[in-house]
């Protein structure tokens, strides 16, 4: 998938447009209010996910597009949000209207996700013309990159896609309101039947009855139907598995089941088809019928509604309407008060028509992780976001059929995690009738905290090397457990001693620590990934550092949120802490033990049990493995042996980080022949068996 930004949308000012400011509209209606709903008057009526759409006069008169969710036993509705202005501009434009009931409506077309369709122009600076338009919020719209057309009239929208033609052009057209993605969808075609379910465009094939489910991602035809109609089909509605169909106004009409693969018979005339249901104006009798289908025998209509028959000979979302996501049925009676009628009709379980789930990665300098699902019917959800040691950083939750996360990497405190692997889940549990809906993944994150041996910001660890030519190099992983990539800087002389730190300038950019031949130390700046070289940004950090002959950073062991250092005297075996302090340079040394001689390799190990503190592992001169916990209190806790008779072949040993991608530090160590092996960690301060992962590696000098 194509990398996305977080906003892809078309805004409009309706100042700009002199429209005033859309908070002429007046305060929103109470947080719940009784359904039937008594209005002043609807120009124009949708129901879809459980959000009623109409087109209404706020308190000061003007016309609007206006939501209103839909409690889920239809008995309330919750406060008026606006969508659209339904009025006409001081330029003279406005959106499209045509003849109704009412005197003249405004063709709605709402998506189930709080997305609202018309049609927008008919005035000079459009050229009499129109384009259609997608309402996102009250002052946000896709509709820049939409032909201006004449006649145009929605066929169908589910969540993000919709369709539409237009008579003008004689041309139908596919489209999707893309809120993060960059991947173009758009179909021009002919004028047919058609209706999306998801990123599903449905379409009459060749032959009568024949109808094809097209992907609009995939760019290819995904599912060919013989649903049984005597005729190239002329209207389509799909809604999940039923497909409803029709051979014109009068002719023969059915419901093929996609799953049965089965065709259900049913009366023809106008319909609205929810999910296992059909809803008919029957306008002789002056009743709104239903006709349930979901058993796979069209049973007897049954009048639910009073709805006079008007003048106008389909009435559609004019004066009533059906929810297709699972939902009920509204009507707007001859006084204008709204009601909300349960279809009685048991929904299928919840699913996913279709999502955009972002890939696996975010930068928490410059990005955020973005995605969004369409829910088959209206559903409580919750999104969570929580570290590799299993710990909950991030938490959002909502209601509707469309999920909408996000993440900008930080914790909901605000604080800034360390670069790693963390791994999100979805769960949406049906408001109406059963089904959960669970999903997740993993994102990697970048440009927040470095981990342990992490110097190229990238969520991963580093192996640093340096050769006999004096070169330095940074060894990078993909994250696999082997070292893909290095950058290098050369001019180093020999008997440089490389220590990889973490961040003491709080740029978020790891620095390392260089003890020179001479003695001195320097910490050099780093740039999370840029290679060093000696004449680079530094700071001296004294001298007389060459009576060591152990430097190694375990990470944070004070838990300050620094890194701090370990330094072993060669000739009495005293160990000391240096800690790293805000200024950028490290505390005066303080002695932890008085002689660690016996220890052949004292090794940095970083965070082995996912406490958040810096642990060591020293391997003793009999070959037997250590490990020392950090206390986050500048001291280590008792050591506990892990393995006898370990590692004697082993020259180097390299406290790594997490190279692995599971988020769980690993040690590198390198044997006398060259052969490098990678010891996984297993987060509970132990480690797996080790895994060969290069040879040859005998020709450097140094690995840290």
């Amino acid at each position: 998938m194509a990398r996305r930004a977080r906003i892809t949308l078309i805004f409009a000012s309706l100042v700009a447009l002199g429209a005033g400011s859309l908070t002429t509209a007046g305060p929103a209606a109470a947080d719940t209010t009784p359904l039937p709903l008594s209005t002043g008057g609807v120009w124009g009526i949708d129901f879809a996910g459980g959000v009623l759409t109409t087109v209404e006069r706020a308190p000061n008169g003007d016309p609007y597009v206006t939501n209103r969710p839909v409690s889920a036993d239809g008995t309330t509705v919750g406060g008026r949000e606006v969508r659209a202005y339904a009025g006409e501009y001081a330029t003279g434009a406005h959106v499209t209207r045509t003849p109704c009931d009412a005197g003249t409506c405004v063709p709605l077309r709402a998506a189930g996700n709080g997305n609202v369709g018309v049609f927008f122009g008919n005035s000079e600076e459009y050229g009499g013309k129109e384009r259609a338009q997608i309402w996102t919020a009250r002052d946000s719209y896709h509709s820049g990159s939409e032909p201006l057309v004449s006649g145009g009239r929605y066929v169908d929208t589910t969540g993000r896609y919709f369709v539409y033609e237009a008579a003008s052009t004689a041309k139908q057209y596919v489209d999707a309101v893309q809120p993060y993605r960059v991947q173009q969808v758009r179909l021009t075609r002919p004028v047919t039947a058609a209706s999306v379910w998801g990123s599903r465009l449905y379409a009459p094939g060749s032959g009568n009855g024949t109808v094809t489910g097209y992907d609009l991602e995939q760019k290819k035809t995904v599912e060919t139907l013989a649903t049984g109609a005597p005729c190239t089909v002329k209207e389509l509605q799909v809604v999940g598995r039923w497909v409803y169909w029709n051979c014109g106004p009068t002719g023969a009409a059915g419901v093929f089941d996609r799953t049965a693969k089965k065709n259900v018979t049913v009366a023809p005339g106008p319909v609205l088809v929810g999910d296992g249901y059909l809803v008919r104006h029957d306008r002789a009798a002056g009743k709104l019928t239903l006709t349930d289908f979901r058993t796979g025998t069209a049973a007897a209509a049954r009048e639910i509604a009073d709805l006079p028959a008007g003048n106008t000979a389909d009435q559609r979302r004019q004066t009533w309407s059906v929810d297709k996501f699972g939902g009920d049925i509204a009507y707007v009676d001859a006084a204008s008060t709204v009601h909300v009628v349960p279809s009685g009709v048991p929904s299928q379980s919840l699913a996913v028509i279709e999502s955009e789930v972002d890939d696996g990665s975010v930068h928490i300098r410059d990005d955020w992780w973005n995605s969004t699902w369409q829910l088959s019917k209206p559903a409580t959800w919750t999104f969570t976001v929580k570290d590799a040691q299993g710990r909950l950083v991030h938490t959002q939750s909502g209601a509707g059929t469309a999920p909408d996360a996000h993440w900008n990497g930080r914790t909901d405190a605000g604080a800034i995690p360390y670069n790693g692997r963390f791994t999100w889940s979805l769960t949406a549990t049906a408001t109406e009738g059963a089904g959960t809906y669970t999903t997740g993944g993993a994102i990697g994150l970048s440009g927040g905290r470095q981990g342990h041996h992490d110097q190229g910001g990238h969520s991963y660890g580093e192996l640093v090397t340096l050769n006999a030519s004096g070169v330095l190099s940074l060894h990078y992983t993909h994250g696999k457990g082997t070292f893909d990539w290095k950058t290098s800087g050369g001019g180093w002389p020999a008997g440089t001693v490389a220590i990889p730190f973490g961040d003491l300038t709080g740029d978020r950019c790891a620095e390392m620590l260089v003890r020179m031949p001479t003695g001195e130390l320097r910490r050099y700046t780093g740039h999370c990934g840029v290679s060093y070289i000696p004449s680079g940004g530094r700071l001296s950090l004294g001298t007389g550092w060459n009576t060591f002959d152990v430097l190694t950073a375990p990470g944070d062991v004070s838990g300050d949120g620094r890194p701090d250092l370990i330094a072993r005297k060669a000739a009495t075996g005293a160990v000391y802490l240096y800690k790293g302090t805000s200024t950028g340079r490290l505390a005066s040394g303080v002695k932890l033990y008085d002689n660690w001689k016996t220890y052949k390799k004292v090794v940095g190990a970083g965070d082995l049990n996912g406490d958040g503190i810096g642990d060591l592992v020293a391997q003793d001169r009999a070959n037997n493995l250590y490990r020392y916990y950090g206390t986050g209190r500048g001291t280590f806790s008792g050591r506990v042996k892990l393995y006898a008779n370990w590692g004697a072949p082993y020259n180097v040993l390299v406290g790594v980080g997490d190279i692995t991608g599971d988020g769980k530090a690993d040690l590198v160590a390198r044997d006398t022949a060259g052969v490098l092996y990678r010891i996984p960690g297993t987060g509970r301060g132990s480690f797996s068996p080790r895994v060969k992962i290069g040879g040859g590696w005998q020709g450097y000098k140094g690995l840290f």
